[in-house]
C-alpha cells in the first residue's frame, strides 16, 4: 500500500494527486493508494481519499505502507522517517499557489542530501522516481545529525506552515459568538458573572463541536481560561469601572491570543 500525506497546509496540492492518478492509469502504480488530502479537494476512482484521519489511524497507515509520498512539510517527512519508511517528497510551489514561498524545495533538498528521502523536483518524472524507490535504501533516521538540526532551525525561521487565521479561525469565531451571547444576556439585566459563566460553557461546547485542536492539558486549560477571563472581568468592571461590554471585548481578544500560543500545533 502507498500512503500519500499532504499535511495540514491550508492550500491545495492537487498537482501531486493528479500526477499520482496519471501513474495509476498508466499502470506504473499497482498498489492500493490511500490519501490524507487535508485542504486538497480531489476526486479519484483510483485512490481512497480522506480529508483527515485520527492520529492513531495515521500511525496504522504509516505502519502498513510500503512507500510514502508526501509534500515538503517537515512534520510529514519526520513522521514517515520515524516509521522507517521509504519516502518520496515533492515541494509545494508558490507559483501554483500551493504555498506562500518555495522553502519546501530547500527542505526536500537537504533531506535528500542526507540520504533520508528521495526528492521529486519534477512531477513529470514521478514514473522514474517510483522505479528508483524500489531499490532505494534510506539512511537510518538520526535526529542528532548536525545538518538535520540546521534544517529544522531554517524551517522554523522561514516557514509559516499554516496561516495564523486558518489555525485559529474556530477560536476567533467562538470569541465573536461568545461576545454576542454576553451582549444579549446583559440586555436582560442578568448578573454579569452568571452571564459570563453561561457564555463560557457555550463556548466550550462550540469548540468541542468543531473538534478544534486540543490543548496540551484540556481540563487544566479550561479551568485556567475560566479563571483568567473571570478575574480579568472583575478587574476591568469592578475595579477599573470600564464598560462591561467593552471589557468583555478586550478579554476575548486576550483569550484568542493566549489560545494561539497554548494550543497544540498538530
Amino acid at each position: 500500500m502507498i500512503l500519500v500525506t499532504l499535511g495540514t497546509q491550508d492550500k491545495s496540492f492537487e498537482r501531486l494527486l493528479k500526477a499520482i492518478d496519471k501513474e495509476i492509469e498508466k499502470g506504473n502504480i499497482k498498489d492500493k493508494v490511500i490519501v490524507q488530502a487535508g485542504y486538497t479537494k480531489y476526486k479519484s476512482k483510483n485512490m481512497e481519499i480522506f480529508k483527515s484521519v485520527s492520529n492513531d489511524r495515521l500511525e496504522e497507515l504509516m505502519d502498513e505502507a510500503s512507500l510514502i509520498i508526501t509534500h515538503g512539510g517537515v512534520g510529514s517527512i519526520l513522521t514517515a522517517l520515524k516509521h522507517h519508511k521509504k519516502v518520496i517528497a515533492t515541494p509545494r510551489l508558490a507559483k501554483y499557489n500551493e504555498h506562500t514561498n518555495d522553502h519546501q524545495k530547500q527542505i526536500i533538498e537537504e533531506f535528500g542530501k542526507l540520504g533520508y528521502i528521495i526528492p521529486l523536483k519534477d512531477l513529470t518524472k514521478l514514473d522514474k522516481i517510483l522505479v528508483k524507490s524500489k531499490t532505494f535504501k534510506p539512511k537510518e533516521f538520526n535526529s542528532n545529525n548536525e545538518n538535520f538540526k540546521k534544517l529544522i532551525v531554517s524551517y522554523i525561521e522561514k516557514t509559516n506552515h499554516i496561516s495564523w487565521f486558518n489555525r485559529d479561525k474556530v477560536a476567533i469565531l467562538t470569541a465573536l459568538i461568545n461576545l454576542f451571547i454576553f451582549y444579549l444576556l446583559n440586555l436582560t439585566g442578568m448578573n454579569i458573572y452568571l452571564n459570563f459563566t453561561i457564555g463560557y460553557i457555550i463556548s466550550c461546547l462550540i469548540m468541542a463541536l468543531f473538534k478544534t485542536k486540543r490543548l496540551s492539558n484540556p481540563i487544566t486549560s479550561i479551568i485556567c481560561f475560566y479563571l483568567i477571563e473571570g478575574l480579568s472581568l472583575l478587574l476591568l468592571v469592578d475595579n477599573l469601572h470600564i464598560d462591561v461590554i467593552l471589557s468583555k471585548f478586550f478579554i476575548n481578544i486576550l483569550v484568542v491570543i493566549i489560545y494561539h500560543f497554548l494550543v497544540k500545533k498538530n
